[in-house]
C-alpha cells in the first residue's frame, strides 16, 4: 500500500461522518474545523502524496480555477505555504518542502501519517549530513594524498640529483618524514618533529623543499 493511500486510509476512519458533508464555497462562511474538513474531502478526491523516502511531493488537482482558488484560502488559513501549478491540462495546488508538507498533514488532522512522515524525514536529512561529512572528508583525504604525492616526488628528486643533502637539517627531517608518513596531514606531520611544529611550520617546510626541487 502507498503512503498516499496510508493516508487516505487514515482519514476516512477518522472522519468517516464527515465526509459526505457538504460545505459552502466560502472560505469566510466556514469555522476552522470545517475548513480543514473541506481540505481533507479534496484530498480523498484528487489528492496524492509521494513516498518521502524518494522526494517530498504533495498535490491537490482541481477541475477549475474557482476550486482551486477557494482551496488555496483554506490552506492559507492553516498557516501552510504551497505553490500553484497552471497548465493547459491541470491545475493544482502543490508543496515540495518536507516541513510546509508536515504542517498540511496536521492541519488535515493526519496525525499518525505526520509521525511516520517526521521518522523519514529525520532519516532522511541525517542521512544526508552523513553524505555531507564522508564527501567532505573524501575530498580532503584526496587532497592530502595529492599534495603528499607531490612532496615526495619533490624529495626524491633531489635526492636522485643529489642534492639531499644540501638541505637544512630542519628540512631534511621534514623530508624523511613526509616519505615515511605519505597518508598524514600537515597537522599530523607538525606532531613527529623534534620538536614539534605547528601546521603552518610545516606547511612553509614543505613549499620550501618543493622550490628547490623545482629550481
Amino acid at each position: 500500500m502507498s503512503f498516499s493511500q496510508d493516508i487516505k486510509n487514515e482519514i476516512n476512519s477518522k472522519y468517516k461522518k464527515e465526509i459526505n458533508r457538504e460545505y459552502g464555497n466560502s472560505a469566510s462562511e466556514l469555522s476552522d474545523e470545517e475548513k480543514k474538513a473541506v481540505v481533507r474531502k479534496m484530498f480523498l478526491r484528487s489528492g496524492s502524496i509521494n513516498n518521502p523516502r524518494n522526494k517530498y511531493h504533495f498535490e491537490i488537482s482541481f477541475a477549475n480555477e474557482e476550486e482551486l482558488e477557494f482551496a488555496c484560502e483554506l490552506v492559507s488559513s492553516g498557516g501552510v505555504s504551497y505553490k500553484i501549478l497552471r497548465t493547459k491540462d491541470k491545475l493544482a495546488l502543490y508543496i515540495k518542502e518536507g516541513e510546509e508538507i508536515s504542517k498540511m498533514l496536521a492541519f488535515m488532522g493526519a496525525s499518525r501519517a505526520v509521525l511516520n512522515f517526521e521518522d523519514i524525514r529525520v532519516e532522511r536529512e541525517m542521512r544526508g549530513k552523513i553524505n555531507r561529512i564522508v564527501n567532505c572528508e573524501t575530498a580532503n583525504l584526496t587532497k592530502t594524498i595529492n599534495a603528499a604525492v607531490e612532496q615526495i616526488e619533490a624529495i626524491q628528486k633531489l635526492k636522485r640529483e643529489n642534492r639531499f643533502n644540501e638541505l637544512s637539517s630542519s628540512l631534511k627531517q621534514m623530508a624523511e618524514l613526509r616519505i615515511e608518513n605519505p597518508n598524514l596531514t600537515l597537522v599530523e606531520l607538525g606532531k613527529l618533529v623534534n620538536p614539534p611544529v605547528g601546521k603552518s611550520g610545516v606547511n612553509y617546510r614543505l613549499k620550501k623543499i618543493m622550490e628547490l626541487a623545482n629550481e
